[in-house]
């Protein structure tokens, strides 16, 4: 009997291993699978100028799933980063007559008082993120096309152009070092800083952590204008890598990629720790995916309803038993 027990024990535990060792390491085992796949079925995915491709097209994606990233942590989402490239981008193009720099600042500048107007309201108010983001993210990129009248600008600044093209040495990238600091200054804060500590309380009780003193207030307008000011600095990217502001289409769907990154990447949809190295992997793992259906001339739609299964597998994976 005691044998017995012991046996069924031990099997639990095992189950219990494969468990959270499947969790622990299913992000970068679906990434080396994908790649794995596309090397073999892909043609020309192991060439160098793809690899450049896919880090050049996966900046403003990593960019608004690491602010997202923090905003899942927290216990919200933010349906309206995509709206906030859009006017980002918008603002910075038709402010270059001032100068790159000061654009670029305006840019920023509208994209994190946006963020602060969402955060205000979702803490002041105490309403659903969702309920807030949703309007916002249909008002504000109606803004960003009454801005500009809903046409295409285009311009010649070869400054701002600049943080889009230029390549470092060995060919690399711009964005590739845009990335990596940007990745660093976000896990710093959210690992290494009390406002991180703070992020992932509030994700697992919001209301205990008020209650032990968190100034929940500050901490929910913080996130929410990180959000929108990493994706209004996407929004930029991608303006200076076009050389043109386009408001109907900078920025479109980009909530979905970001959202199916984080999903990935392991943060806990409900709120909790955020996964920021996990979150990279996620993008990855998304641009991928886009870039695979691109090279095998499968229709694009077809690159959102798998992003989709990405999502609902990757939440169902991670699912409380």
């Amino acid at each position: 009997m005691e044998k017995s027990t012991s046996k069924a024990i031990e099997t639990r535990n095992r189950e219990i291993d494969w468990k959270t060792l499947f969790n622990k390491y299913a992000t970068p085992i679906l990434l080396v699978s994908l790649i794995v796949i596309n090397v073999l079925f892909t043609p020309n995915f192991a060439n160098v100028n793809t690899m450049w491709n896919i880090l050049i097209q996966m900046t403003t994606i990593l960019l608004t799933a690491l602010g997202m990233t923090l905003v899942i942590a927290s216990g919200g989402i933010d349906i309206s980063v995509g709206s906030i490239m859009a006017i980002s981008s918008i603002v910075t193009a038709k402010s270059l007559g001032f100068g790159v720099l000061q654009a670029i600042i305006l840019g920023l500048l509208v994209s994190a008082l946006c963020g602060l107007f969402i955060g205000f309201i979702i803490a002041r108010f105490k309403i659903q993120p969702i309920i807030v983001t949703l309007p916002m993210m249909i008002g504000i990129r109606g803004i960003a096309q009454v801005i500009n009248d809903s046409q295409l600008l285009n311009f010649n600044e070869p400054k701002l152009s600049f943080i889009g093209t230029y390549k470092l040495p060995g060919n690399i990238p711009i964005q590739m070092l845009i990335m990596i600091v940007v990745v660093g200054i976000v896990y710093f804060i959210s690992n290494k800083m009390a406002f991180g500590r703070y992020v992932q309380a509030m994700g697992d009780n919001y209301k205990a952590s008020r209650l032990t003193g968190i100034n929940t207030f500050i901490i929910t307008i913080g996130i929410y204008m990180i959000s929108a000011t990493l994706a209004g600095f996407a929004g930029i990217i991608e303006t200076a890598r076009l050389s043109a502001a386009d408001a109907n289409a900078i920025g479109k769907l980009m909530e979905l990629d970001a959202i199916a990154a984080v999903a990935v990447g392991g943060t806990p949809m409900k709120g909790g720790r955020p996964n920021i190295i996990g979150t990279v992997f996620g993008v990855l793992i998304i641009q991928i995916i886009t870039v695979a259906v691109n090279m095998n001339n499968i229709p694009f739609t077809y690159s959102l309803v798998l992003k989709a299964i990405v999502i609902i597998l990757a939440l169902w994976a991670r699912r409380d038993k």
